[in-house]
């Protein structure tokens, strides 16, 4: 195990010898796309980049890079993008939330006058600074679902390097965005940083400016999804069984598993019905590149109560099977389920699982 760490940081050391630009140059797009290219292995180091344009206040892109990056950890505000919802803020910037919102069950996104203070605020931050430093949080989830690359921009500041992920919590920009997972790296940083942040009543906390007012809402569902996470983690710990679908392995291992039970983690996706044949849940892995499970018996599928767990984590223990088309021969690899305890449904605020209702008898199972 020793000698592994020591290479791994040797690794480490030699890509952030390599990746980054000389100071003073340009970091042309065919050197970027080169570097990335050998980088798109595992590791927690993407390369240095120049900042070429902050979006927004969680978005920003580098000089070379054609893919897009989401900043882990934020979710800042959105930026007015219409001249009409600028308007209808200006007007009346309470009924334009709630008309946002409408009947969705969720929170929603929405452009709002502290969306633009966090882009702003984000300029401001990079201002004069030469060069960012891109760094994954787990060296297995390379890109996410749109395949943009998950990161931390480092700003080299004074000679330091400062995470603006963090920071822009801190300044009260973004709250602690922990929707897709808590941050394995800076988690204390973020829970501390957003403490400060409440503490001092600045941006999305200052109850005199115009910005979201449901994040009361918004953060035990976040950290619901985020404990899912966790506790799939921790039973994960040292073993091969269990499959994150995000990581940039997963299907490699799950298909070196053939025939063997094993355990994932994923999104529910589309729930798709069959008249004749078996229904299909598709855990949401990549565009076009969601892992299906199969249910034969339709009452199992319902029982499970999964349809209505669309968007959110589950986890499910089955066997891993192949299906061949017989009209284009195309293999898909798929788990089959036979039972409702094989899924375990994530602890969600408003979602009511199967036996939970008033007057059932409840029943806990564990995948």
């Amino acid at each position: 195990m020793r000698r592994s760490l020591i290479a791994l940081v040797t690794v480490l050391l030699v890509a952030l010898a390599t990746c980054g630009p000389p100071d003073g140059a340009r970091y042309t797009r065919k050197r970027a796309q080169d570097s990335l290219k050998k980088l798109e292995a595992p590791g927690l180091v993407i390369g240095e980049f120049r900042l070429t344009k902050v979006v927004d206040g969680d978005t920003v892109r580098v000089d070379g890079l054609d893919s897009s990056l989401r900043l882990i950890g934020l979710d800042a505000e959105e930026t007015f993008k219409k001249q009409a919802d600028r308007l209808a803020a200006d007007a009346d910037f309470a009924k334009y939330l709630i008309d946002l919102r409408g009947d969705h069950k969720r929170p929603v996104k929405a452009a709002t006058p502290l969306g633009e203070e966090a882009k702003a605020w984000g300029k401001a931050f990079f201002e004069g600074v030469t060069k960012v430093r891109l760094e994954r949080d787990n060296p297995k989830e390379i890109r996410d679902r749109y395949e943009r690359y998950l990161a931390y921009v480092m700003a080299e500041k004074d000679g330091r390097w400062i995470n603006y992920n963090v920071e822009a919590v801190r300044a009260g920009m973004s709250p602690y965005f922990s929707k897709y997972g808590y941050s394995r790296r800076f988690h204390q940083e973020f829970v501390d940083a957003e403490r400060e942040a409440r503490a001092a009543k600045v941006g999305i906390w200052d109850p005199t400016k115009a910005h979201y007012t449901d994040y009361d809402e918004r953060k035990p569902w976040w950290t619901a999804r985020a404990e899912f996470i966790a506790e799939f983690e921790r039973q994960a710990r040292d073993r091969d069984d269990y499959i994150n679908l995000t990581d940039f392995d997963a299907l490699r291992r799950i298909e070196e598993r053939l025939d063997k039970e094993i355990v994932v983690l994923g999104t529910v996706g589309e729930v798709r019905l069959g008249d004749r044949g078996p229904s299909k849940v598709m855990l949401s892995r990549k565009m076009f590149g969601d892992f299906p499970i199969i249910f034969f018996d339709k009452d199992v599928l319902a029982s499970t109560g999964v349809s209505a767990w669309r968007g959110e984590f589950i986890m499910v223990r089955g066997v891993v099977t192949v299906y061949v088309n017989k009209h284009n021969g195309r293999r898909q690899l798929q788990l089959v389920v036979n039972t409702p305890g094989q899924v375990v449904l994530s602890d969600i605020p408003g979602l009511v699982r199967p036996g939970d209702e008033p007057g059932a008898d409840a029943g806990a199972s564990t995948p």
